[in-house]
């Protein structure tokens, strides 16, 4: 369904004057704040858009339980043991969240899921590049929740009802994320010299995958404009990467760590902080899957989903049974 959706999506933003009389009540009722609902009418690109925007959005929270599932039963200590465990267990949630909220757009879980592993549908390039140490760990939490929440609060008033409320209790959640991420640096940093240095690495090597988190330039993205107008976005990419910039420099600086960019400095001017740009060029090349990690992380997606048919056949099993029992009671 979404993929024939694509095939036939319009790109580029309409005027008021292309509009037909129900796509201009559609985008007043946008315009007034008023919360799309799934038996609303939409246009079918502004539903195609959604389903491309939280599919790939339950695709990055599913996957990106991967990088940090691995160190689980490597963390330092049985607290941080059980702190990443639930982080990780938080992650699944998000997913399953999201997946519900796609799915009442008239999209099967299963159809998302399958786009997602023949390469049709992307997730978060972040978590296509290794998590090599503990530090790592803490760097994720720190810079890619901390990244993943600054979109996500905008997104708590998107134009579409199902998704802006379930961002509103992810949101909570990615808090603690950020948090603990953030706490676990913190001690790394203020640790031993060598402890330190692993934090400042982990740092330097995160920091532009962490930039590239939300998504390209404003100049580049295709998706942007049609999606402001639609309040599918409320704030555009360069605005969001600007944001976590300005927040994630005075927590470096706190730390006593070295700025990851030379470039990084505050403009009286601008009253924010000029850095420099991602490779660009690297992001497109990990989003075609020629990152450091793109084919083992679809291994692992696609060994755990045929691994889990028989936990899914059984839970259908057990609903027909129960289904065709109810039936014949009546």
């Amino acid at each position: 369904m979404y993929a024939q959706m694509i095939k036939t999506a319009r790109s580029g933003l309409k005027s008021h004057a292309e509009m037909s009389d129900q796509e201009r009540d559609f985008q007043d009722r946008i315009d007034r704040d008023i919360k799309i609902e799934p038996r609303d009418w939409m246009p079918d690109d502004y539903r195609a858009t959604l389903i491309r925007q939280i599919g790939q959005h339950a695709h990055s929270e599913v996957v990106g339980q991967l990088p940090e599932g691995n160190w689980i039963t490597r963390a330092p200590t049985l607290e941080r043991k059980a702190i990443l465990l639930a982080k990780v267990q938080d992650e699944a949630g998000h997913g399953l969240y999201l997946y519900a909220a796609a799915e009442t757009l008239g999209v099967s879980r299963d159809e998302l899921i399958g786009l997602l592993h023949e390469g049709r549908m992307k997730y978060s390039s972040i978590f296509n590049y290794p998590t090599l140490n503990w530090a790592d760990i803490g760097a994720v939490g720190w810079l890619v929740d901390g990244a993943a929440i600054i979109n996500q609060v905008a997104l708590q008033r998107t134009s579409y009802g199902p998704y802006s409320r379930a961002m509103v209790r992810i949101c909570k959640e990615e808090s603690f994320h950020a948090r603990q991420g953030y706490h676990a640096i913190m001690k790394m940093a203020f640790g031993t010299p060598q402890q330190k240095k692993m934090a400042q690495n982990a740092i330097d090597r995160l920091w532009f995958p962490a930039l590239m988190m939300f998504g390209p330039s404003d100049a580049e993205s295709v998706h942007s404009e049609q999606s402001m107008a639609w309040k599918i976005k409320i704030k555009s990419n360069d605005e969001l990467r600007q944001q976590f910039v300005d927040q994630t420099v005075p927590q470096i600086e706190y730390l006593g760590l070295d700025l990851p960019d030379p470039g990084i400095k505050w403009n009286d001017t601008t009253g924010h902080h000029d850095f420099t740009d991602p490779d660009w060029q690297e992001f497109f090349d990990v989003l075609k899957g020629n990152g450091p990690c793109n084919t083992d992380r679809m291994r692992d997606r696609v060994k755990a989903w045929e691994n889990g048919k028989w936990v899914r056949d059984g839970l259908m099993a057990h609903a027909s049974k129960k289904a065709t029992s109810q039936a014949a009671a009546e």
